[in-house]
C-alpha cells in the first residue's frame, strides 16, 4: 500500500465553550414562566403564553409548557379578554392571534 499524503489526525480537545454539558432540550417552563397549575391565575397565564408562543413562531413549546393546545376551548374566556384589550389598544398582531385562537376553538369571531 502506498503512503498517504495526509498527516494523521490528532486528538484535539474542544473548548468547553462549545460543549453542551446540560444535554437535552431546555425545559419550556423556563421560556414561559407560569404559576402552579392549581393557581387560580394559571389559565389566564396559559392563554397569554399561547398567544406569545404563536407570536414568536413557537406554539409547540408554549403548548408543552402550558399543557394546552392552541385553540383550547377552556381558555376562550381569557382569550376573549385579551382580544378586547388588543382591539382597545390597537394591537393588530395580538388581535389577529386571538381571533385565530378563537376560530381554532370553534368560536365565531365578530
Amino acid at each position: 500500500m502506498g503512503s498517504s499524503s495526509r498527516s494523521p489526525q490528532r486528538n484535539r480537545a474542544m473548548s468547553r465553550a462549545f460543549v453542551n454539558e446540560d444535554g437535552g432540550v431546555p425545559d419550556p417552563r423556563h421560556r414561559y414562566p407560569l404559576p402552579p397549575r392549581d393557581d387560580p391565575g394559571f389559565d389566564e397565564a396559559a392563554a397569554r403564553a399561547l398567544l406569545q408562543g404563536a407570536n414568536e413562531g413557537d406554539s409547540e413549546t408554549a403548548e408543552v409548557a402550558t399543557g394546552y393546545r392552541f385553540g383550547e376551548p377552556k381558555l376562550v374566556p381569557w382569550i376573549r379578554q385579551l382580544l378586547e384589550r388588543a382591539r382597545a389598544t390597537g394591537n393588530d398582531r395580538q388581535e389577529q392571534l386571538a381571533e385565530r385562537f378563537l376560530r381554532r376553538a370553534g368560536v365565531e369571531v365578530e
